[in-house]
């Protein structure tokens, strides 16, 4: 039964993609607003979906820690959820992506009307002041900036590998660097389908002031994000 319900998920899901990226075709001309409601409107289906077919419930933690308007947030990446979910429950959200996925048809139109933030990996040092120079703009947008710094997904439980993009952020930036813990990747599969019925929680914690050294601050983010997110899964 548990098979059954995983197939009848992805193919909710994949349709959903389907279905939403041809229909908001049009709206591409419209304004980056409208998009990003649109996004987080098609969030709002796969969170139906997610638990009405898998019994899956989101639940988003530490609500007192959440940031309005010009943030950075650094965030655990286990699955898919951690880019859908945000819409959710975030004002206007800007993710830091992979540059390939621009090219991706459906997930690269709308990301680019949603200006995210393209960064080439194999760039390296140019790729670091791109990004920061784009963070800068989307800050004065207001937005929330998340950044995963781990650059991918990670399975539950695997050693942490976290990259310099944050770092140079939070440096140049000169602002708190806000966290946020989740337990996804137990419930939705880095890769595959194997969807897990249970409670996906999604948690705010205290920022990390702006000022520390570099050192410092990559311990705090690993030492806290880890933590937290080890104890969710339980």
């Amino acid at each position: 039964m548990l098979t059954l319900r995983r197939l009848v998920f992805a193919t909710w899901l994949y349709l959903s993609i389907l279905i939403a990226g041809v229909l908001y075709i049009p709206f591409l001309l419209g304004t980056r607003r409208l998009n990003n409601r649109l996004i987080a409107l098609w969030a709002c289906t796969v969170r139906f979906g997610l638990r009405l077919i898998m019994g899956v419930r989101i639940e988003v933690r530490g609500l007192e820690h959440r940031p309005t308007g010009a943030s950075l947030i650094a965030a655990k990446h286990q699955s898919m959820l951690d880019t859908v979910a945000p819409f959710l429950f975030l004002e206007d959200p800007c993710f830091v992506m992979k540059k390939e996925l621009l090219s991706m048809p459906f997930i690269g139109w709308y990301g680019a009307k949603a200006g995210m933030i393209a960064v080439d990996r194999e760039a390296h040092a140019s790729a670091l002041k791109g990004l920061v120079r784009d963070a800068r703009d989307r800050l004065r947008q207001a937005r929330e900036l998340v950044i995963f710094p781990e650059g991918t997904r990670t399975e539950p439980g695997a050693e942490p590998d976290y990259k310099p993009g944050v770092a140079a952020l939070y440096r140049d930036l000169e602002m708190p660097c806000h966290l946020m813990a989740t337990n996804s990747g137990s419930h939705w599969p880095a890769h595959g389908i194997r969807f897990n019925p249970g409670v996906v929680v999604f948690e705010f914690l205290p920022p990390v002031p702006a000022g520390l050294k570099r050192g410092e601050f990559m311990r705090e983010l690993v030492e806290r994000v880890e933590g937290a997110s080890s104890r969710l899964r339980g």
